[in-house]
């Protein structure tokens, strides 16, 4: 169970570099990370890697990985943009204006790019993921107690607010005060 949390973990952090080098590379006007957690993590990836992980391993090891990769990674990101929706009242993401998208959820071009990033990460990052996984459980439990906190501010926040910069992730504008 410990080394579920850290693939969780692992791939939620990695799911935050790729945010921040997209937004980048795209010279998003959104430079700061859009997310439910404070923590330089996106849960969004850490789940989408474990419903990929989750496959047998005849199909981790076929050639139908990245199609794999990307079914199984968007329907996480479709389920958690409706829960975040629903539960939140909040839109962290919104691809409406993306072609192939589903109510603005999920749409195909990055369900193509899920299902890449998915297959790579699976062959090239995994390994090492494994091996960072066996964590002592006092670091564990220290680190799942900082995310239970973390989720848990962050969900009081939103649930007041209605608001994901209420999280403090974007800064102010200027002239406003």
């Amino acid at each position: 169970m410990s080394a579920l949390f850290w693939h969780f973990v692992f791939y939620s952090f990695f799911g935050y570099l790729v945010e921040k080098l997209f937004a980048f590379a795209v010279r998003s006007p959104h430079q700061v990370r859009r997310c439910f957690l404070v923590l330089p993590l996106c849960p969004v990836y850490g789940l989408g890697m474990l419903a990929v992980l989750a496959a047998p391993e005849s199909l981790l090891r076929s050639p139908l990985l990245p199609l794999w990769g990307a079914f199984a990674a968007t329907a996480v990101e479709y389920a958690m943009h409706l829960f975040y929706e629903r539960a939140l009242g909040v839109r962290f993401w919104d691809y409406t204006k993306q072609p192939g998208n589903l109510g603005g959820r999920v749409c195909l071009p990055f369900s193509l790019a899920w299902g890449v990033l998915t297959a790579a990460a699976a062959v090239y990052l995994e390994p090492w993921v494994e091996r960072c996984a066996q964590q002592p459980m006092w670091l564990t439990a220290a680190f799942a107690a900082a995310l239970v906190w973390d989720g848990g501010a962050s969900a009081q926040v939103l649930l007041a607010t209605r608001d994901i910069d209420a999280l403090g992730l974007t800064p102010p504008e200027r002239g406003k005060t």
